[in-house]
């Protein structure tokens, strides 16, 4: 088969859900499918790793002008070549109108259905324009969760056996560490050398940092030892909403808003945590529970969406909205060892039921279905 996946996710939304999805999909075919012939959209520069495959090519796109790319020249050069399966893996956004081969989307959650108000207004306008006729021109469409398919069936009526579900899963780098050299790490790169409750994800009202921040606020003087709360993510959303928040609380001497961590560093911070807490509202799969789990870390995370479906009793789910449940369960975690053990084997245990490998084998099906 003649397969093109439109890539370019991986390097411009490097960091995010998305971004991470679609790099380990690209990498992972490339090391596993020798017989289908793969064309993959990349922006400029930076696709040396993907020349030495023989049944790989890479057509290039440029970061400015970003509507002509999207709307002129994509469309174009799918009608033009004999392509036997086109793939778009963020959201589907931006699939041309005019179909020349089957179509598989990934659509990865509903949030702009779900939560709206969580959104940029320009990209809610977007998605609620686009998704409808996304979903129905789709040959095929892939999620990350069986809560997202419901969700997809739910509000579009999109027929079942048009979804197929292909798990994400954590990076090989994503493992449990011995401490001392992790700690090692930390204290080199980042100066930082005390025990904290870790939180890594974005800073949108979906994600519930302000809850976090409540339910540590009325903990952290009652734990056996010093804990802060680190929280790892990009200065975007309701960052500083959040920093004069923790100013207003006092906690400024015990909150670290650790920034952007380059992605192969996070795994030392997973290793060096305490607990890992993730109380969000909504995911559509919820990546980091995952690799908090993969690398031995006691993780707390929500009882709603998707979350439950991945984690299973591998982690304390909690309901999000209740700050004593978070507290109660943070406080446990910090002060029963048996516990913490008994956390640690069920999700390292859990965390080897998925694999990059098995999506994108997965995935590959999904191509090979519409041949």
């Amino acid at each position: 088969m003649q397969i093109c996946v439109d890539t370019r996710g991986a390097k411009i939304y490097a960091g995010t859900g998305i971004g991470t999805y679609t790099a380990r999909l690209m990498e992972n075919i490339m090391s596993i499918d020798d017989s289908n012939s793969y064309t993959f959209f990349w922006p400029n520069d930076g696709y040396d790793f993907m020349l030495d495959k023989k049944n790989v090519s890479v057509t290039l796109f440029g970061e400015k002008n970003k509507r002509f790319w999207d709307e002129s020249y994509l469309p174009a050069l799918v009608s033009r070549r004999s392509f036997n399966v086109f793939h778009l893996p963020q959201n589907g956004l931006g699939l041309p109108k005019q179909k020349s081969c089957p179509y598989v989307v990934t659509v990865h959650d509903l949030i702009p259905y779900t939560m709206p108000e969580t959104c940029g207004k320009s990209y809610l306008d977007r998605f609620v324009e686009q998704m409808p006729r996304i979903l129905e021109n789709a040959d095929r469409i892939i999620t990350v969760s069986e809560y997202s398919k419901q969700d997809i069936i739910r509000f579009f009526n999109t027929p079942a056996e048009k979804i197929r579900v292909t798990h994400l899963a954590a990076d090989s780098g994503f493992k449990l560490m011995d401490k001392e050299k992790a700690w090692s790490f930390l204290k080199d790169k980042y100066n930082y050398t005390g025990d904290y409750i870790l939180y890594l994800g974005g800073f949108s009202p979906r994600k519930n940092v302000d809850g976090l921040i409540e339910a540590y606020r009325k903990i952290y003087k009652e734990l056996p030892g010093h804990y802060d709360l680190m929280l790892l993510g990009a200065s975007k959303d309701n960052h500083y909403e959040l920093r004069k928040k923790i100013d207003s609380l006092g906690l400024s001497d015990r909150v670290v808003f650790a920034g952007f961590v380059p992605y192969e560093h996070l795994p030392y911070f997973y290793n060096c945590a305490s607990v890992f807490t993730y109380p969000s509202f909504y995911e559509g799969f919820g990546l980091p529970p995952l690799e908090a789990m993969t690398c031995g870390t006691p993780t707390i995370t929500s009882n709603v969406t998707s979350i439950p479906e991945i984690v299973e009793d591998a982690a304390i789910t909690i309901d999000p909205n209740s700050i004593n449940q978070l507290t109660e369960s943070m406080y446990n975690v910090l002060t029963d060892m048996s516990l913490r053990k008994s956390m640690i084997e069920k999700g390292l245990r859990r965390a080897y039921n998925f694999s990059w490998k098995k999506t994108a084998i997965e995935t590959i099906k999904v191509y090979e279905e519409l041949q």
